[in-house]
């Protein structure tokens, strides 16, 4: 039994160890749950958190409930992830990319793609391993890092003519004898920026040259504006070092479901299932075949996806401006970032907080998704995954900073 005296107010158990692993000491809730509460307290317009307001195709939704009614996936699904969803992901690759994976030893099914980020992270890396990662990144990389005792090494995106850019030579200088992977995110959560082809075949041939291996978070793959979407496996000497990460919800929006995967060799399946099994296990049994027949929805589908989301970025984009944001304009993903200093700021974090209460909307400050916090601080994302309606409500509050 815990007495009051086992621990105080510091979080600190037995003598003067903190209870919370030392490896997660810098990490605390989360800014996502800090500014969802801000929404629900103050009764704004949530553009902060990447979560649609509607949920995704009926038929989708309905294949879900008929799974369940049918009794698929109501018990343990196979650890792997149940056979018809495997085989629609192999298909999807192949059909959309060329890329051939056998369904049997070369997917993975796993608890959205942040279990398949942090089980690849924890399977890959060792204590001391370096993990570089394209700064600013998605909050759970960098805790994921820790988890496993790697040293995270960012190379940041920098702003320049109106979108984020990748420095190839700075990236080429963050890998080191130490170095055990490269951490990719295209379409890139929060800048929006999609690397280019040439781009990717730089990484490529960095990673064959240095024999790295390659983790890529492509979740937003059909969510590309501008450009397109090429895997790093594609690309020569890739194939059996890449790690392929996506999942359904940005995809289909159906977020709750937590159903995501991983491509890759046998040989890579085998080490991340190694780490993932001692994870969930398995998980969303009935949503697996679900998912499997969104997959093979008509290309209709996609386009009519990607073409309704272009047109709430550029309404909710031309709104921000208008208000006095400076604006990059993103070519994929459902996020847009602005630069607060038009308007007399320069601190994000602040300017979040206080956005609420201002004109009730709120949004998600970029410096959390940084090493180098000061990189990051004059820049706010905004999300535009909602109705067109809600966007137009969010506009016309945004429009008194503008007239402040």
């Amino acid at each position: 039994m815990t007495t009051p005296t086992d621990h105080d107010a510091r979080g600190r158990g037995h003598g003067s160890r903190p209870l919370l692993n030392r490896r997660l000491a810098e990490f605390g809730t989360t800014i996502f749950a800090e500014m969802s509460a801000l929404a629900l307290s103050t009764g704004s317009i949530n553009l902060g958190q990447g979560f649609p307001d509607t949920d995704g195709p009926e038929e989708v939704r309905e294949a879900a409930v008929r799974a369940l009614r049918d009794g698929l996936g109501n018990q343990y699904p196979p650890g792997q992830g149940v056979p018809e969803l495997r085989t629609a992901i192999a298909l999807h690759q192949q059909r959309r990319y060329g890329l051939s994976h056998d369904p049997d030893t070369e997917v993975l099914v796993t608890a959205g793609a942040t279990e398949a980020i942090a089980a690849s992270l924890l399977a890959l890396v060792e204590p001391g391993d370096e993990v570089v990662a394209l700064e600013p990144y998605y909050d759970s990389y960098a805790a994921c890092i820790a988890m496993a005792g790697g040293t995270r090494v960012p190379v940041t995106l920098r702003p320049h003519g109106g979108r984020y850019v990748l420095d190839l030579d700075e990236l080429r200088a963050a890998v080191t004898p130490r170095t055990r992977l490269i951490l990719l995110n295209t379409p890139h959560n929060p800048t929006g920026t999609v690397l280019t082809r040439e781009e990717l075949t730089e990484i490529a041939a960095l990673a064959v040259e240095r024999d790295l291996l390659v983790v890529t978070d492509e979740v937003y793959e059909h969510l590309v504006f501008e450009g397109e979407h090429i895997p790093l496996a594609s690309f020569p000497g890739m194939r059996d070092r890449t790690v392929t990460i996506s999942s359904a919800g940005k995809t289909f929006s159906f977020t709750g479901w937590k159903v995501g995967w991983i491509t890759a060799s046998p040989a890579l399946v085998t080490a991340v299932r190694s780490a993932k099994q001692y994870l969930t296990y398995v998980s969303a049994g009935p949503f697996q075949y679900a998912v499997a027949e969104a997959l093979r929805l008509p290309d209709a589908y996609f386009t009519t996806l990607r073409d309704d989301l272009r047109d709430k970025r550029d309404l909710l984009s031309a709104g921000l401006a208008d208000a006095g944001f400076e604006v990059y304009r993103p070519a994929g993903t459902y996020f847009v970032t602005t630069d607060i200093r038009p308007l007399g700021g320069s601190d994000g974090v602040a300017f979040c907080r206080a956005l609420p209460e201002r004109c009730g909307v709120v949004a998600i400050p970029n410096a959390v998704f940084y090493d180098h916090r000061d990189q990051g601080s004059p820049f706010v994302r905004f999300a535009f995954c909602k109705r067109t309606e809600v966007l137009q409500e969010a506009v016309a509050r945004l429009k008194g900073l503008a007239a402040a």
